[in-house]
């Protein structure tokens, strides 16, 4: 806030004042963070020079500092028109200590590696390097925003709620006296997402300012923020339960539980959730739960749409690879389009810390005997391939210990393959699956659990895994294979190799490849009868979405014994996405989407794989495992599959939606809220409320919907928040997508996403569901 605007100058006692002043809201912010007196976060809020890092040349001295507010990073900037420049925490995805970064790798010495540490922002943001003056320096740059990362990442829901409101008060405190004007009142409404009538305004100065002063002050402010952060609905909700002596006693809340979220709990779960929500001493005492408490609890992670339980791993992991749906990517190393679009390890390490658990490397001859990956034919950037191993060996397993699959586009001459190889053996080591797991020949693929943190190669071999296992099938370097279908043709105008046209395989690479043999697909008949478990084919998504819907039995048949992958048309240049669900529905594993692209598709993909603690692992449903089984998504008949539900959703409020028109500050959003549900095609739906004029802040539409489902296990419902214009198309505001099997029952709050999946703190809509079995 020091920063944001200019102020006349100051006397001397005057600055004191305002420096003291400053200090106190510093004081009170990491207080609320958890982290009073921290000598790290002093460290921050004090400042110091960095070295901002952009080529070998541009190497510039840059002052940096925490803000007051403890969630905003201030930095000088050269710039013409801009004397400095801030951004929010909440953008910051990571910090790297030393030289991680491909720029800090390309544009420092290794002799400076204590000293550097890298700001990798959420979104397309470019990473910030930065050189401290010392290693001891850098470490404490890293260690504080480390923890202002984690704690402002815990903090509940109320306590961000109240950390973004009493910021945004300061922020409307132009002349920094602790006190609102009605003008500044005015400000900070619409700073909040709300616009309201003057007179609406100065009724409810009117009402705070009990002193007559003409500006609100102290316990004026408290009694502004209570009468702000009123809902209405949460307090016909508690008092409908809260019936004894005014408050809800464990019976009251016990009830609650039962009738309205629908949860199997007994009394010492009612006990449980007062002793962990409820903040007055007095009332925790006599086991009850204040309407304070109740709010907290239905912020907190068990009043969430989504259920606990699924946070964590809660399948079966030990069933065979093919019977798991997997996070994949497609042309991973891309962070734009295909066409020109940069190459980088950074995609890489994105998809992977999103769970992704198949990545695709597309390799060609490089510069001084080196293989590089790009999109072969087009003008996107270079990346050494042995710099992608060494970012997919950092960091495959931070976020999920299960199998990463390297999905190999093989273009190179046979001595590259070699050093391909070599490269792939010397950096994973022990963790690259080079013979198949056990003593004697498979017959099925492994589970996820036995291959946890194993890389696996999915590419050409040029012999039968049975031959290799048994010590008596070779190869020479000289033996062909067929290139990758995937690799056959190019439709973007690229250079198109002839159709099965012919690859030297080097011996090294190819006893790589153990259970994903990329094998030319022939027809269902030809797979079942020809091909072994581990030979697997990839598809086009028109020719995938071509046998979902024509052949859609036999396709799920096919995926119940083999790996399918699949991935999106060369004619998609601009690196958009197809929807995955059909391929869901007919059992396909590996259904590959650009990772790079936000868009609905991935925030299908990151629904489907939130649950199963973001493993990148989904279990599919029985019906799609059978081998009894005949279901057909397109033609539903009666079988396991058909469990009819209708799920019941009011829609009943928002709280705290950010604007979309930042730059504005007088844009105040319209919200609307529309509920999607994608799975079989009976089931595929969407119903939308009214949209709200002028409130961003508390919007309440309670509107109620009804969707009849069919397969239940299959579908998936995206929430989306929009802001509505009558001339042009809505702007989301977030969105979140949850399998129907994961959500819970009753009053539920819904965090929301960004387009690019990231969770807006704070934000969120306030729903009431009901899934019943359907008469």
């Amino acid at each position: 806030m020091s920063c944001l605007h200019k102020r006349p100058k100051r006397t001397k006692s005057q600055e004191q004042l305002f420096q003291e002043h400053v200090r106190k809201i510093a004081q009170e912010n990491g207080k609320r963070l958890g982290l009073e007196g921290d000598a790290d976060l002093q460290f921050l809020l004090v400042g110091g020079e960095l070295v901002k890092i952009r080529t070998t040349s541009w190497k510039k001295n840059r002052f940096y500092k925490l803000q007051e507010d403890c969630k905003t990073m201030w930095h000088e900037s050269h710039k013409t028109f801009k004397s400095n420049q801030t951004f929010s925490i909440d953008d910051i995805d990571s910090v790297r200590k030393g030289r991680q970064s491909e720029g800090l790798q390309k544009y420092t010495e290794s002799s400076v590696e204590d000293r550097c540490f890298s700001i990798i922002f959420k979104g397309r943001k470019k990473n910030l390097d930065l050189l401290a003056a010392s290693g001891e320096e850098a470490k404490q740059w890293v260690n504080g925003l480390e923890k202002i990362i984690v704690n402002l990442r815990n903090l509940n829901h109320q306590q961000k709620s109240e950390h973004w409101i009493f910021n945004c008060m300061r922020k409307a405190d132009k002349n920094e006296d602790n006190k609102m004007t009605l003008k500044e009142l005015k400000h900070f409404l619409r700073q909040i997402n709300v616009e309201v009538a003057d007179t609406y305004a100065e009724e409810l100065f009117a009402k705070c300012d009990t002193s007559h002063s003409g500006a609100l002050e102290g316990s004026e402010i408290k009694h502004f923020y209570d009468l702000l952060t009123y809902r209405e609905e949460v307090d016909v909700i508690y008092g409908k339960y809260a019936l004894t002596e005014g408050q809800m006693s464990t019976r009251d809340l016990l009830n609650f539980l039962l009738n309205e979220q629908r949860e199997p709990l007994n009394v010492e779960d009612a006990v449980r959730l007062i002793d962990t929500y409820e903040m007055d001493e007095t009332a925790k005492q006599k086991k009850h739960m204040t309407k304070d408490g109740f709010l907290m609890y239905l912020n907190q992670h068990e009043g969430s749409i989504l259920n606990p339980a699924h946070k964590q791993v809660f399948q079966d992991m030990s069933q065979p690879l093919n019977h798991y749906y997997i996070s994949s990517s497609h042309n991973t190393y891309l962070t734009d389009d295909q066409l020109k679009g940069p190459s980088s390890t950074e995609a890489y390490i994105r998809a992977l810390m999103k769970s992704c658990r198949c990545v695709e490397l597309d390799c060609w001859d490089g510069p001084n005997g080196e293989p590089v990956i790009y999109h072969g034919y087009t003008l996107t950037s270079k990346v050494l391939f042995k710099d992608v191993i060494k970012a997919i060996k950092d960091y495959a397993f931070k976020t999920s210990e299960y199998p990463v699959i390297l999905s190999l586009e093989n273009h190179c001459s046979l001595e590259q393959q070699k050093l391909m190889a070599q490269h792939m053996g010397s950096i994973l080591g022990s963790a690259l699956l080079t013979q198949p797991v056990g003593d004697t020949m498979p017959v099925h693929f492994p589970s996820p659990e036995e291959l946890k943190g194993r890389f696996l190669i999915k590419g050409k071999r040029s012999n039968k895994l049975d031959a290799a296992f048994n010590n008596n099938g070779s190869v020479e370097d000289d033996s062909v294979s067929e290139e990758d279908e995937a690799a056959d043709s190019k439709e973007n105008g690229q250079k198109a190799k002839a159709k099965k046209s012919k690859i030297k395989l080097a011996k090294e690479l190819s006893e790589m490849v153990i259970y994903c043999k990329s094998v030319h697909f022939n027809g269902f008949e030809h797979a079942k009868d020809s091909l072994a478990f581990y030979e697997m084919s990839s598809f086009k998504e028109s020719k995938a979405l071509n046998l979902a819907e024509t052949s859609a039995t036999a396709y799920i048949h096919h995926n119940m014994d083999k790996l399918s992958r699949i991935y999106p048309a060369g004619s998609r240049t601009d690196s958009s996405n197809y929807n995955p669900v059909p391929m869901w529905n007919a059992g396909c594993q590996i259904v590959a989407l650009n990772f790079q692209t936000a868009s609905k598709e991935m925030d299908l993909n990151q629904g489907r794989f939130m649950p199963n603690a973001m493993s990148g692992y989904f279990l599919k449903p029985d019906f799609l495992r059978d081998l009894a089984s005949q279901f057909n998504p397109n033609a539903l008949s009666k079988g396991p599959w058909l469990k009819k539900k209708v799920l019941h959703i009011m829609v009943i409020s928002a709280q705290q939606l950010p604007k979309v028109n930042k730059d504005k500050h007088t844009s105040i959003v319209d919200p609307l809220v529309r509920v999607e549900l994608y799975g079989v095609p009976a089931d595929t739906n969407t119903k939308e409320t009214h949209h709200i004029d002028n409130n961003g802040f508390n919007p309440m539409w309670n509107e109620n919907f009804q969707f009849d489902i069919h397969v239940p296990e299959l579908v998936m419902v995206r929430f989306v928040v929009e802001d509505y214009d009558c001339t042009s198309q809505n702007d989301l505001i977030g969105q979140y997508c949850l399998p129907l099997t994961s959500l819970q029952n009753g009053y539920r709050h819904v965090p929301l996403h960004t387009k690019r999946g990231d969770v807006i703190s704070s934000a969120g809509i306030f729903v009431h569901l009901m899934v019943l079995d359907a008469q």
